[in-house]
């Protein structure tokens, strides 16, 4: 082979050789992209899950509400009860039935500051629609709009029975409407549930305080009961505030 045949051959070979490495660099190039959209496509995911998450149990606490968020208060006595109460809960329409009245006349009194605590203890006597969460997030939509004693006294004279589906939103929001409550604001946060999250949260809080059952009377920090662990009647509230009032 003659010489310019050798040179000829060996230039060949060289430009097969670079042709074969830059095809390796394309090919690691192409897979190190893909590489990364992949990881960009499952880091994206996994925030959009994370978020999407944290949205569906977002916490709107109502601006409205007093004790850290738990409660709705009237009057402005210098003696505190508090009512701890489920809207399916049979005992607290007695309750409300028979002392109601005795409270809400010694907050106007001044004797007392009256702080309502809705909680969600009763949710599985409601046949799956979780009418104890619904009403009480209803409730706090209520206290929005400068109307939670109108509507916790309406949902209680309309109350259900337990083992029923309780009130529907829509009924609900009808009987807010006979107490005033007929603006959109107060129907869409019913509707969509926006202090559904919020209902849970004070319920929790009800047991991180060590309460089981509802009706619970709270007088100046302390549990009150009748006798043998009984519902306090609307006499022993009144003697223990007058006592607490000194």
């Amino acid at each position: 082979m003659s010489k310019g045949s050798r040179d000829r051959a060996v230039k060949a070979r060289q430009i097969v050789a670079s042709q074969k490495a830059a095809e390796r660099r394309r090919t690691v190039t192409l897979w190190t992209s893909v590489a990364v959209v992949l990881v960009l496509f499952v880091a994206g995911l996994i925030g959009y899950t994370v978020l999407s998450g944290q949205d569906e149990g977002k916490v709107t606490t109502p601006a409205s509400a007093v004790d850290e968020g738990t409660a709705f208060a009237t009057g402005a006595g210098p003696v505190t009860v508090d009512v701890y109460e489920d809207f399916m809960c049979p005992s607290c329409g007695n309750f409300e039935a028979a002392t109601g009245p005795t409270l809400k006349q010694l907050a106007t009194d001044g004797k007392i500051t009256l702080r309502f605590h809705p909680v969600a203890i009763l949710d599985r006597f409601s046949n799956g629609t979780e009418y104890s969460t619904r009403s009480a997030a209803a409730s706090a939509a209520a206290a929005e709009e400068g109307k939670f004693i109108e509507f916790h006294d309406v949902l209680y004279a309309n109350q259900p029975a337990e083992n029923t589906d309780g009130l529907s939103d829509a009924r609900m929001i009808e009987l807010a409407a006979t107490v005033g409550l007929t603006g959109d604001t107060f129907k869409n946060a019913v509707n969509e549930g926006t202090y559904k999250a919020w209902a849970t949260q004070v319920t929790e809080t009800f047991s991180e305080r060590g309460h089981t059952g509802t009706p619970t009377i709270v007088v100046d920090g302390k549990t009150l009961t009748g006798e043998n662990n009984t519902v306090p009647s609307a006499e022993l509230i009144t003697q223990t505030v007058e006592k607490a009032a000194g």
